[in-house]
């Protein structure tokens, strides 16, 4: 990203998890930081079309943050808005509906600014205009005029259940370094479990398994492509997404998640010590001046704000574990699922 001034440049900062995990709010209290451009549900939201392109124009790019991907779509039609969703759709004079919304409208451009639409339009005869190039060249761009516009020196993105894409995301972006952020995976399994739309996402992929697609497999991969496009969209017009958001079990969620943990852990071994910080959010609940001092530093010291800390530190609370609710065969049976990811992490089994 250009230095605002004689200020050196700061390399961004991916957030990648699995979702349901507390990353929300860290992108939240980042937002409240003068300096950091925080771009919450960019990329998840874009669909397979976010890295299916190589060399895109900016015409195909402005349709890939415009056109609702075919799983969004399946959900918004039938009315499924998540809590996440900032556009706010029902007041007076809104223009968009939950069917019609720009992806990046939904959750990303209300997270900057109370004018959504007016971003919106200030963006795209930018993004229209720009000549066929590099996928991430596009992305940079387009993350250096919101920057520019919103006065902050570093973008850091973060959508939930990122980890599907970590591998994918550092090919885009070799300069940038990654906050993992990490709940214990039996509260994150519940609460996935308590999502629609990932009770949709985890559906459709034990209903391609069933298939013989191994959807996960391509989570590894680096780089996106126009079949993983084709395949989004027949998938949603074809699956019947009520029965498909009812297909899976705690157990499932908590595989899923395991799988996701170790999916990361691969993604993320050869990365210096200086490019990634793990964040285990249960330590951001009970010391949250601490552990967001040490996120500040870690996307850059020059950034440290008391100020900002003061407002900030005291919005994380302990929250009580659902897991420890759960009868006791069903406690077993999900700490059996994120047995792998439990163990790696450090958490008790």
């Amino acid at each position: 990203m250009t230095a605002r001034g004689s200020e050196e440049v700061i390399a961004p900062v991916l957030i990648l998890s699995t979702g349901r995990c507390g990353s929300t709010m860290l992108s939240d209290l980042l937002n409240q930081h003068p300096g950091i451009l925080s771009l919450s549900e960019f990329f998840v939201p874009l669909g397979q079309s976010a890295f299916a392109w190589r060399r895109p124009d900016g015409e195909r790019m402005w349709k890939t943050l415009t056109r609702q991907s075919p799983g969004l779509h399946a959900m918004l039609k039938d009315g499924h808005v998540v809590d996440e969703s900032l556009y706010q759709y029902d007041m007076p004079g809104a223009r968009f509906t939950p069917e019609t919304m720009p992806p990046i409208i939904a959750v990303t451009l209300p997270h900057l600014t109370v004018d959504p639409e007016a971003l919106l339009d200030e963006l795209e005869p930018l993004v229209r205009a720009r000549p066929r190039m590099p996928l991430a060249d596009h992305y940079r761009a387009l993350f250096q005029d919101l920057a520019e516009k919103l006065d902050r020196r570093v973008w850091v993105e973060r959508s939930g259940g990122t980890l599907m894409h970590a591998a994918k995301l550092l090919r885009l972006f070799p300069e940038a370094r990654v906050i993992h952020v990490y709940r214990d995976g039996r509260d994150t399994a519940i609460s996935m479990s308590r999502h629609y739309n990932f009770r949709v996402l985890l559906g459709a992929i034990l209903r391609c398994r069933r298939l013989g697609i191994d959807v996960q497999r391509r989570f590894l991969d680096t780089q996106g492509s126009l079949a993983d496009v084709l395949m989004e969209s027949l998938a949603f017009r074809l699956l019947n997404i009520e029965k498909t958001a009812a297909l899976p079990t705690f157990e499932d969620f908590g595989r899923f998640w395991s799988d996701l943990i170790l999916i990361g852990h691969r993604v993320f071994q050869d990365l210096p010590p200086d490019r990634l910080l793990n964040v285990k959010f249960e330590e951001v609940q009970v010391a949250p001046r601490e552990k967001l001092r040490e996120v500040i530093r870690f996307i850059d010291p020059s950034l440290e704000d008391e100020g900002w800390l003061d407002k900030v530190s005291t919005v994380p609370r302990p929250a009580r574990s659902s897991f420890r609710t759960l009868p006791a065969d069903q406690q077993v049976a999900l700490t059996q699922a994120c047995g792998p990811g439990l163990e790696l992490l450090g958490y008790a089994v």
